[in-house]
């Protein structure tokens, strides 16, 4: 008792510790953020030639309002290091156009955080930040590159200053039943079983519990744990795996450095510990609630991302400079120069109809971000969008929820007869008249709230939004529900809405505020789905050149076929014309795959080949004096004859590829002498199968040479016995073609033999089909075109019964 009258109460110090760099000497927080604004909008003016005084004041009244609540809330040093983070980006590499609600506030505008104009599309600061706020704002920022980005800031502004976030990475479902098995001696063929079919048993019961009737759906670990019979019958036969299972789930596995998320405050390393994993410096709080913690203690985090779509664009201005411009070397600095006076929101045609029809309602999506699915891709075109606001408004709606609720059918049949909808006034027309009487949007739930509605300030109506998708979540929710639809309900009697109006409108609230989606961040992501759009329009050639070379290689195969479909001849590897990256052909009309793509084939190597090219003759590339062959060594080789990149170098001395093979690669030759009697020892080895130029150019590219495998004859049998693709399979027609390229062998629970064929088609996308009925005489051959009947379902995927029954070898 002693001790304890001895302490004094203490309180942790909860100031905020952003960077006082941000702030010049000599002047207030307010006052720094007062004079950036009005430069910031002073330019944005004069950019976009606005000399009307009404429009002017318009600007300038939204940004008082605006820097009031800011100032309210203390958080204008917030905005200057948002500021600062910007400025510092916008010098090496491309953002995005805006993120989230952060585009619906003109000062993010005005600073240059964002690139969208809120006033024009009519975005809420509201939805953003209200002024009875309490957390701090939460500006989400893309970039193309975010670790250079943060190594920047780092750098400048100290390693105890710019800390990343951790991931705390946790024991999932499957690891850890394989995991567990693996440990106790339990067969991978049993456990596979379970694991490779127990997301497929849960999804269709998980997805109508939850009331969810189209879209992807990922079961969650109850899920699966109450509709897999599979998972259940395993667990029930190995019940201390359960055990295990229960009391490990969701534990700690490994710690990791978090892709986006920083901490930035002044002398971060004297206020919280900071660890480090693998070699990198982090503070130990990860994203969700975790870093939530942080907040009130005065710690802010900045979300930093990456996207790889700004790399693309990118990508591309640095080719049209080059083939249009006459730059023979390109830096950021040019990129910059050609966005902002090209491509930024403030300079593009954001109603160019070439571009709406050509790309969007014809359907060309090589790369254009946010339709990169087939899903979306139909939904777009048969809503045929003409403006910035129907791009919006299709990808706000397709999602699972207004998906599940079928509004995409009700948006396509309301856009096609927008004669027969009906509003209850103008205000209803000029909020709804956007989206063809639909409310696709949070904000417009808000704005009619407030309009319409009697003294609903837009915090106010913004806050609508969230107590109608908690229905029935508490007294206080119903109070605060009830409270603005009274004031809802007087202001459109008031207002001349019928009674009947007034409660059916409400009532569209109430359904559509589970849907809504945020409108500012949806207006953004379309704009760069515009630049994407626009940029394919006009430079087709050198867009998915870009898109060709950042595509991943799981997508290889899929991306050249689009760039096929697309018109373009793909020339394939050359010794002479490839390069580091996807090359265009002078009439733009080829594109020329890269050194690369070929796996096993070191940059130092290709530069060797791209500083000492032409060669015109094998000898020339094997004995130049020029060539570190340290670098382009045996390995290398190897690979380029493999893969074919050699071939204009073979000439009439050689069998085939694999005399030429064995003469310049296996057998590695370091002088011309030895080189002669290569030939002629290995003469007899002659050219390499069809089979092994079909897998050499398949492993080492990621690249099926379709062409090789796929005659005329047989593709006027595909055409006359109406086969289609695993894409285009459908029950009233089940009758496909593909080329198998796995066997996978296995065996059932009760010990009966059958297959997973993994297959590809002209699509060149991996599917799977598994083969039932298999016996010991059966066979497939690789590489080799089939057609079959098959069935499909839910659980098994795609399936057929009876190899030689049902497996026919296209001729």
């Amino acid at each position: 008792s002693i001790a304890h009258g001895e302490i004094n109460t203490f309180y942790p110090d909860d100031k905020v510790r952003l960077p006082s760099r941000v702030v010049p000497k000599g002047k207030t927080e307010i006052q720094e953020l007062t004079r950036l604004c009005g430069e910031g909008l002073k330019q944005k003016l004069n950019l976009k030639n606005i000399t009307d005084e009404v429009t002017i004041q318009i600007y300038i009244s939204r940004l008082k309002k605006e820097l009031r609540v800011i100032e309210d809330r203390g958080f204008e040093k917030y905005f200057l290091t948002m500021t600062a983070i910007s400025d510092k980006a916008v010098k090496t590499q491309l953002v995005a156009p805006g993120r989230g609600s952060a585009a619906g506030a003109l000062t993010a505008y005005v600073l240059g955080i964002t690139q969208v104009d809120p006033l024009k599309y009519n975005l809420l600061f509201s939805r953003f930040l209200r002024s009875d706020a309490t957390d701090y704002p939460d500006i989400d920022y893309d970039v193309s590159d975010p670790m250079v980005l943060k190594e920047a800031l780092s750098k400048d502004w100290g390693e105890n200053t710019v800390v990343p976030i951790s991931n705390w990475n946790t024991l999932q479902l499957r690891s850890l039943i394989k995991d567990i098995s693996k440990f106790y001696g339990i067969s991978f063929s049993e456990v596979n079983a379970v694991t490779g079919k127990m997301i497929m048993e849960a999804k269709g019961l998980a997805k109508q519990k939850h009331g969810i009737t189209a879209g992807m759906y990922n079961p969650t670990f109850d899920d699966l744990m109450e509709f897999s019979d599979s998972l259940n019958n395993f667990l029930k036969k190995y019940p201390h795996i359960k055990t295990h299972i229960e009391a490990l789930y969701g534990q700690v596995r490994s710690c990791s450095r978090h892709a986006g998320g920083v901490v930035i405050a002044d002398k971060l390393n004297e206020h919280m510990p900071l660890i480090r994993s693998g070699g990198v410096r982090q503070v130990p709080w990860s994203e969700g609630q975790n870093v939530r913690h942080l907040e009130p203690m005065g710690f802010i985090k900045f979300d930093i991302l990456g996207l790889s779509t700004l790399r693309m664009i990118e990508s591309c201005i640095e080719k049209i400079l080059k083939r249009h411009a006459g730059y023979k070397s390109v830096e950021f600095s040019d990129i910059k120069n050609y966005y902002d006076e090209n491509l930024h929101p403030d300079r593009i045609n954001l109603d160019d109809d070439r571009v709406y029809r050509n790309i969007f309602r014809k359907g060309q999506w090589a790369g254009i971000f946010q339709f990169t699915e087939s899903g979306a891709q139909n939904f777009c075109m048969k809503a045929e969008p003409k403006s910035i606001i129907d791009i919006a408004a299709v990808t706000s709606i397709f999602r699972p929820g207004p998906l599940s609720a079928k509004v995409d059918q009700y948006f396509i049949k309301r856009k096609n007869n927008v004669d027969e909808i009906n509003y209850i006034n103008d205000i209803d027309k000029e909020i709804r008249g956007e989206t063809y009487g639909f409310l696709v949007f949070q904000e417009q739930i808000a704005l009619l709230a407030h309009k319409l509605g009697k003294n609903i300030s837009l915090d106010e109506a913004n806050s609508l939004r969230k107590v109608l998708v908690k229905k029935g979540t508490g007294k206080k929710t119903d109070e605060v529900k009830d409270a603005i639809y009274k004031k809802f309900y007087i202001g459109c009697r008031e207002k001349k809405v019928s009674k009947e109006d007034t409660i059916r409108l409400w009532k569209t609230f109430e359904f559509f505020s589970g849907y809504g989606f945020n409108k500012s961040h949806a207006v953004s992501y379309s704009i760069l789905s515009y630049q994407c759009a626009w940029l394919l329009n006009y430079y087709p050639a050198e867009w998915v050149a870009a898109f060709l070379d950042k595509e991943p290689e799981t997508r290889k195969e899929k991306s050249i076929n689009i760039a096929k479909n697309m018109g373009f001849n793909i020339v394939p590897l050359d010794i002479n014309k490839s390069g580091m990256h996807w090359e265009i052909s002078e009439d733009g009309k080829s594109l020329i795959q890269p050194f690369t793509s070929i796996k096993g084939l070191g940059e130092k190597a290709i530069e060797q080949i791209l500083n000492n090219r032409p060669f015109n003759t094998i000898e020339e590339f094997l004995f130049s004096e020029d060539i570190v062959y340290s670098k382009l060594n045996k390995k290398a080789l190897d690979v380029l004859v493999r893969s074919q990149a050699l071939n204009s170098l073979v000439d009439n001395r050689f069998n085939g590829l694999k005399h030429f093979w064995t003469t310049v690669a296996v057998d590695r030759v370091k002088s011309k002498k030895k080189f002669k009697e290569n030939i002629e020892k290995y003469r007899d080895e002659g050219d390499f199968s069809l089979e092994e130029k079909v897998e050499y150019q398949a492993s080492l590219t990621g690249i099926f040479p379709i062409d090789l495998v796929i005659s005329d004859s047989m593709l006027e049998v595909i055409h006359d016995e109406q086969l289609t693709s695993l894409d285009e399979y459908s029950y009233d027609h089940p009758y496909v073609w593909f080329i198998p390229r796995e066997v996978i062998e296995r065996k059932t629970k009760n010990g009966k033999p059958y297959w997973i064929l993994n297959v590809i088609d002209e699509t060149f996308s991996t599917k799977s089909i598994k083969c039932w009925g298999v016996s010991q005489y059966d066979y497939v051959m690789l590489n080799r075109p089939y057609k079959a009947m098959v069935d499909y379902d839910d659980q098994w995927g795609f399936s057929l019964r009876g190899v030689r029954k049902n497996l026919n070898l296209l001729c």
